[in-house]
């Protein structure tokens, strides 16, 4: 049976006291593939802040993989980003420490005690994006597509349900955009996860199309069409 991994029901999200999304309903399913649309200031980045517990859902019903958003405590913020994955498009990795010590700072925050297997942990990840012989490099000597490698390697570590993307694409060219969409959508389907992947690289959906959400004038829709993406 295919659970959600994501719930909404007449949600309301707030940025601060101002009101950018409401009555939001919506649905991901486990392993299902989708992106999130919509200009700049449309909501895009909040709903995502609210899924991975970064805003405080206020008002309506969430479910983000099995943990509810609801009333729930900073410290349960932990737990529910252990079952995440996170993809930005900064790449966020610490620029004082190799790659594979960006890794390992990840598992130990987030429980890893074993030494060997947090190493093994990080060796895996990062052949599964094909980033294993740069382990000891610093992120400044990597090109934009391979610190993007790198952090999705980081998203994996955990085993995650769930990764959610804020315009993983939106600073790489197109070619490399479309090799780090290939691998995105791989490791979605040999390990299960779901992917909400926000982005504005109209190019990109129309070579990877998928169910694709749009925020606009303070709602969720499903796009029905491909030409209704660009209106």
């Amino acid at each position: 049976m295919t659970g959600k991994v994501i719930q909404l029901e007449r949600a309301f999200i707030y940025q601060r006291n101002h009101l950018v999304l409401s009555n939001v309903d919506f649905e991901l399913n486990e392993g299902e593939f989708a992106y999130l649309i919509g200009k700049t200031g449309s909501g895009k980045s909040s709903l995502l802040r609210v899924l991975y517990g970064d805003l405080p859902l206020e008002e309506g019903f969430g479910k983000v993989v099995g943990i509810d958003l609801n009333g729930m405590k900073v410290s349960k913020i932990p737990v529910l980003r252990r079952h995440l994955g996170i993809v930005f498009q900064d790449f966020q990795l610490l620029l004082d420490r190799s790659v594979e010590k960006n890794l390992s700072f990840v598992l130990k925050a987030t429980g890893w005690k074993d030494k060997k297997l947090i190493n093994d942990r990080v060796d895996e990840v990062l052949e599964s994006v094909g980033m294993i012989s740069k382990k000891k490099m610093m992120p400044f000597r990597l090109s934009g597509g391979e610190q993007q490698r790198v952090s999705i390697a980081r998203a994996l570590l955990n085993h995650p349900q769930l990764i959610l993307a804020d315009e993983p694409t939106g600073n790489l060219d197109p070619e490399t955009s479309a090799e780090i969409m290939k691998l995105i959508l791989n490791l979605s389907q040999e390990r299960n996860v779901a992917v909400l992947m926000a982005t504005h690289d109209y190019n990109i959906i129309q070579k990877f199309p998928a169910k694709t959400f749009k925020c606009e004038d303070g709602k969720v829709s499903v796009v029905e069409s491909s030409e209704s993406l660009f209106v």
